[in-house]
């Protein structure tokens, strides 16, 4: 489409989700409560509502509330006794803490590549990479598309390892129609501020349904503790605990995120349909019902128009005032990682998403003159750089 609207801007918005009146009455409920004369923020009531309408909805037998993603996939990594010498196969076109968890516990990371069309991980490409060290694989379901479970399952059943997923940008997504939750040994939920939904901000969740792993992570993510008439500590824990306020806007935000998930579709399908004739852009694959829809990621060819993808979102916001947001720079990338060991060989499309990818300005709150706006920033943009 050819559209010629006046300039307005378009920002990369903090909240991914929506936040309304009854997400603010629950929490109001909550501190209202703790400030009545002997209020206090236990027990917590909230927290197996919130656990169980989670487990539900996302296809599992069991939900352990955390406080963030990254605290989930440490805990799995712990669970799991992953250590020095140990190898964990991740992509590397992913948030950093995919792989930081596991490097925090002495691991060799092991990037395999991505699928050029889902930028998931190829499993493939995580057969070609499994050794005798392997003692997991972190598939990401990258910006709301879910990895291809059925192929891990697959690598699961040939080697014994277990695949733990970061699920950080998938509550709500599917694969082939029925939930991701349950799949593998465990997934690892985000409930930061720009994720579809999100608990005050920062939050997360494991699903599992393994009840041997669920219960292992369940206790250590509360020093070791196992409830019962007798208070024990069976092990060694920490404290990853969510609080009470926020598994309380975590009810009122689950109940929610289908309604916010399809209004992102609709709005995706709008900038499918915008952006289907603008050459030099790559669109996202594989957006249908089975999509989480939380990132809408472009990739630029910066070969055909001689340019960066640096210069190219620059030119996107002094230009025409359209912000946007990188998903991700390869993990290999971070200061952090000079002193980790790790292999990134033979990962040529990772290598070059990396250099190409853009999340583009799309929410539930989109207008379609803000996706229209959008779109004939990038069709001119394009032109910009092809003269």
């Amino acid at each position: 489409m050819t559209t010629t609207l006046a300039p307005r801007s378009v920002p990369y918005l903090a909240l991914g989700g929506v936040w309304e009146q009854d997400d603010v009455a629950a929490a109001h409920q909550v501190i209202a409560a703790a400030a009545e004369p002997n209020g206090n923020f236990f027990p917590l009531p909230e927290e197996a509502d919130f656990q169980k309408a989670l487990a539900a909805h996302e296809g599992s037998a069991h939900a352990v509330a955390v406080n963030s993603c990254g605290t989930a996939l440490d805990l799995c990594m712990i669970a799991l006794g992953i250590g020095p010498g140990d190898e964990v196969i991740v992509p590397g076109l992913t948030f950093v803490c995919s792989a930081g968890t596991a490097a925090a516990r002495g691991a060799r990371i092991v990037f395999a590549d991505v699928d050029p069309q889902t930028l998931c991980l190829d499993p493939k490409a995580v057969e070609a990479k499994i050794t005798p060290k392997t003692k997991a694989i972190i598939p990401v379901h990258f910006a709301g598309h879910s990895a291809d479970i059925a192929a891990f399952d697959a690598i699961t059943k040939k080697h014994g390892i277990p695949v733990i997923y970061d699920a950080a940008h998938a509550v709500g997504t599917k694969f082939r129609g029925q939930p991701i939750g349950g799949a593998g040994l465990a997934s690892c939920y985000s409930f930061q501020s720009n994720k579809n939904m999100t608990t005050l901000g920062e939050g997360g969740a494991i699903t599992s349904n393994d009840p041997e792993f669920s219960e292992k992570v369940r206790g250590l993510k509360t020093f070791g503790y196992v409830y019962g008439a007798k208070l024990r500590v069976t092990q060694i824990g920490y404290n990853y605990r969510m609080t009470k306020p926020q598994a309380a806007t975590g009810i009122t935000q689950l109940a929610k995120i289908d309604r916010v998930i399809a209004d992102r579709l609709a709005n995706y399908r709008k900038f499918l349909a915008e952006l289907g004739d603008v050459p030099a852009i790559t669109l996202p694959a594989g957006i249908d019902a089975d999509h989480g829809c939380h990132l809408f990621v472009v990739r630029i060819d910066t070969d055909a128009l001689k340019t960066t993808r640096d210069a190219f979102v620059k030119h996107l916001k002094d230009a025409w005032q359209v912000g946007t947001a990188i998903h991700y720079p390869a993990v290999w990338s971070w200061e952090a990682f000079a002193g980790v060991d790790y292999d990134n060989s033979a990962t040529p499309v990772t290598h070059k998403a990396c250099e190409q990818v853009v999340s583009l300005p799309l929410f539930p709150s989109s207008t379609a003159e803000d996706i229209a706006y959008t779109a004939q920033a990038l069709r001119e943009t394009v032109k910009h750089f092809s003269a």
